[in-house]
């Protein structure tokens, strides 16, 4: 039964152009293709994808609305905690700091407010932003919550510079790159594609001889039936930015597993999950443009594209770990508990970010540095690297 909320009018006229337009793309490619071109263009299509529209994405704690609610979101002490990490890279790079997908941009306005807090304010804070209308939210943000010496020091960048000093930071950036989905059968490995019938898009697999994605699942020894997602494109980013960094460090944030738990015999069936209006459900096939489309983040997989192309792994452990490891504690402690109007909010945030049963296990911070021999401080204690 079909519990989600009914679209306006008005969204559902917007999304039945970009139906047109992937129905089209479909048309041109022999009546297939893959899931990972299908999500690419649900979630990017110029003027039309999901991240590329105008609608609300993002919801706020408190007021509600869009379709998810990021860490950035829930509390300023996300970027508070996160900035201690961010301060200790800039202290010996002396770089820049590089937000990939900046959301909102409360991020980065949280950061800079703290890092200015801290007295490490960098030169520059570069925003990689494909959508217009993002950086377009962004810059708002930036301009309500900053003062202008600050908002100065914000640069829009459309693609990665060639050599970069200091952090890179990514927060549920990966789980955003389309993925493509893969069968095992008997008789081969076959990929998850859409096709159109009767004008609507339906699944049909297709036996797959793409060298790279066969040798990927073939390593992965997985029993037949069984159906996940696997992404090329998260790996190349890691490569992109590993070319990219001379020295500092790249952060990621997002929720996934190392590969012995994502490819668990349970979890036959994938991690794709889709987020409208705040319900989460599973069929990326409706609601088209309109509706977030994520799968988990394979960290091992990532893990591997870092080293393999000159980064260290410099860490990896829960969202809950890293933060304690960064002083969120202490930044609470700041804020007397007899206070109840400033100290109540704060802890209601730190439960939804370090509780086991909200972001605090399921999201994970993974590191890779370069050119950097001091340990990082977000992994002092509870480092899992061993596990990937």
């Amino acid at each position: 039964m079909n519990t989600l909320p009914t679209p306006s009018v008005e969204a559902q006229e917007h999304s039945q152009q970009l139906i047109t337009l992937i129905q089209k793309t479909i048309n041109a490619q022999k009546g297939w293709i893959s899931f990972a071109e299908f999500m690419h263009l649900a979630l990017y299509a110029p003027g039309l994808g999901y991240y590329s529209a105008g609608s609300q994405k993002f919801g706020d704690s408190k007021k509600g609305g869009g379709d998810f609610v990021t860490a950035p979101q829930i509390s300023p002490l996300f970027a508070q905690t996160i900035s201690n990490q961010i301060a200790q890279v800039l202290d010996i790079t002396h770089g820049n700091i590089l937000e990939l997908g900046a959301g909102t941009g409360k991020l980065a306005a949280d950061i800079l407010l703290t890092m200015a807090e801290l007295g490490s304010v960098p030169a520059k804070y570069f925003i990689l932003e494909v959508s217009d209308h993002l950086r377009q939210v962004q810059l708002e943000t930036l301009q309500s919550k900053l003062p202008q010496n600050l908002v100065q020091r914000v640069e829009w960048l459309t693609e990665l510079p060639s050599n970069f000093n200091g952090v890179i930071i990514g927060n549920e950036v990966l789980d955003a790159i389309p993925v493509h989905m893969v069968n095992v059968k008997n008789d081969g490995i076959y990929e998850h594609g859409i096709v159109v019938e009767d004008g609507e898009f339906v699944w049909q697999d297709k036996i797959s001889s793409e060298p790279s994605m066969l040798d990927a699942v073939s390593k992965l020894n997985l029993p037949e039936g069984y159906v996940t997602e696997i992404c090329p494109a998260a790996s190349g980013l890691i490569t992109s930015l590993a070319h990219s960094l001379q020295q500092g460090i790249i952060l990621m944030i997002d929720y996934g597993f190392a590969a012995r738990e994502y490819y668990h015999p349970q979890r036959n069936q994938g991690t794709l999950m889709c987020h409208y209006q705040h319900y989460a459900h599973s069929d990326p096939l409706i609601n088209i443009g309109l509706q977030d489309i994520t799968a988990h983040v394979d960290f091992t997989s990532i893990a591997h594209a870092g080293v393999n192309h000159g980064l260290a792994l410099s860490g990896f452990c829960s969202q809950a770990q890293f933060l304690m490891n960064c002083g969120i504690l202490e930044l609470m402690s700041q804020v007397s508990p007899h206070d109840m109007a400033r100290y109540a909010p704060l802890a209601a945030a730190a439960q939804k970010l370090l509780s086991p049963a909200e972001m605090g296990d399921l999201f994970k911070v993974v590191a890779f540095s370069k050119n950097i021999d001091e340990p990082l401080i977000g992994f002092v204690s509870g480092d899992k690297s061993h596990t990937l």
